[in-house]
């Protein structure tokens, strides 16, 4: 692509499965191991993992396939299918170059992709090479049943197929109206789509960074962040162990 990917942060959080905004507990989860792994690490931020060597992210296509040789043993290790680790890795390396005082980690990107889709294969999906997933997948209707909240249709059902009612939007769960201001191309098609594992992917490192308050570094800014991303201190605890996970290069 000629301009740089993703290289502005929207700072307005819209409402929804992906984006909502909330009261922040601090570190509620700082101290609480995990009860389904005790092999695993449990602190936080969670581990880096392997570093992710320098890309030209800038390059022209998909800059995600340049990280297959550093991607390959790790989804060996971990069961993470081999394009939505590259996808990971590409955002977290954007992320680096474009905002550095971030310091998101490609195991939290992963570790959001576990909970949210099973790294985009939830219910049988395919990753295409390309990383657009098929068939599309979406969230129940936002309609305040069963627990949900209710959002009424912010799209005209173009994007996520429902004109009554908003649902979140494939492999990383966005609303539309999210989307539409963090959303970004990162497979270098030039149209950002949020069932593409890079685009969403790298749209979700932004989300979490702004969420975060800029930096995801500090067990606070990280906590913060995630438990904007979806407002349930289990889902922060499920992300940090699966996170942690990758981070010693381990399946969960």
């Amino acid at each position: 692509m000629g301009v740089a990917r993703g290289a502005s942060w929207g700072r307005a959080l819209s409402v929804g499965v992906v984006g909502l905004t909330t009261a922040f507990t601090v570190s509620a989860c700082l101290d609480l191991p995990s009860l389904q792994r005790p092999d695993i690490p449990d602190g936080l931020p969670p581990g880096a993992g392997a570093p992710v060597p320098y890309i030209n992210i800038n390059a022209p296509g998909r800059t995600a396939e340049l990280l297959r040789d550093w991607a390959r043993p790790i989804s060996e290790s971990t069961g993470i299918p081999l394009i939505a680790l590259e996808a990971y890795g590409n955002a977290a390396e954007i992320e680096r170059q474009q905002h550095p005082e971030c310091g998101i980690a490609w195991t939290t990107i992963a570790g959001i992709g576990a909970v949210e889709s099973k790294h985009g294969t939830h219910h049988g999906t395919g990753i295409a090479t390309n990383g657009d997933t098929s068939p599309p997948i979406r969230g129940v209707a936002l309609d305040g049943t069963r627990g949900n909240m209710r959002i009424h249709d912010t799209d005209g059902g173009k994007m996520d197929g429902d004109a009554v009612h908003d649902r979140a939007m494939g492999p990383f769960q966005f609303i539309p109206e999210t989307w539409q201001r963090y959303g970004v191309d990162a497979n270098g098609d030039g149209r950002p789509d949020p069932d593409n594992l890079d685009d969403a992917a790298l749209s979700a490192a932004r989300y979490l960074c702004v969420s975060s308050g800029g930096d995801m570094t500090t067990p606070q800014g990280w906590e913060k962040a995630v438990q904007v991303y979806n407002n349930s201190m289990a889902y922060v605890i499920d992300v940090r162990d699966r996170a942690n996970a990758y981070s010693i290069n381990v399946r969960y």
